[in-house]
């Protein structure tokens, strides 16, 4: 099986698109809060910008995600902290089971480091307890849950929301 993570380009859209989908019927199967659909245009940002990333396993994209360094929306002064956070975590259905959070976890702790960050951030909306556990399991420290306002930078899953945050920190040895 041969592994490779890298930046997204713009022939992937329609993968990222598909993907996407495949999140949102899941969150609606497990009764966890959806994500919005999210537009070509915001992808296309993401990817001139350089943040948005995908797996490839034996030439198939497995999964994509998004980073940023800045989160200050959600994170509030925490975000002043020297962090990575990951977004959107979406895996293609057939790669289900394989841990491939683990793995892009791996990855972002590389890149983190190389770009001198301390902490991999990320958040879900909704008390989904088994998501809580498998990014748990795969090292982030649970921070609990904050509520948001409605805000007009966030998506619209985030507006009046509960939304549980986590947190991995780096040692830079």
């Amino acid at each position: 099986m041969e592994i490779h993570i890298q930046n997204s380009t713009l022939e992937h859209i329609d993968d990222i698109l598909r993907l996407y989908s495949c999140a949102r019927a899941y969150q609606y199967e497990k009764g966890a809060v959806p994500w919005p659909v999210i537009s070509q245009e915001i992808i296309e940002n993401e990817i001139f910008e350089g943040r948005q990333w995908k797996m490839t396993i034996d030439d198939v994209i497995a999964c994509v995600w998004v980073t940023t360094f800045e989160d200050p929306h959600i994170w509030g002064v925490k975000d002043k902290d020297p962090s990575v956070y990951v977004h959107r975590i979406a895996i293609d259905p057939i790669f289900r089971g394989m841990n491939l959070v683990g793995r892009l976890m791996e990855w972002t702790k590389n890149h983190a480091l190389k770009n001198e960050k301390e902490y991999i951030r990320l958040d879900t909306v909704g008390l989904n307890k088994p998501l809580i556990a498998h990014y748990q399991k795969n090292g982030f420290t649970y921070l609990g849950i904050i509520n948001l306002e409605t805000n007009s930078n966030l998506p619209s899953h985030y507006h009046n929301a509960e939304v549980c945050l986590f947190e991995m920190k780096l040692n830079r040895n």
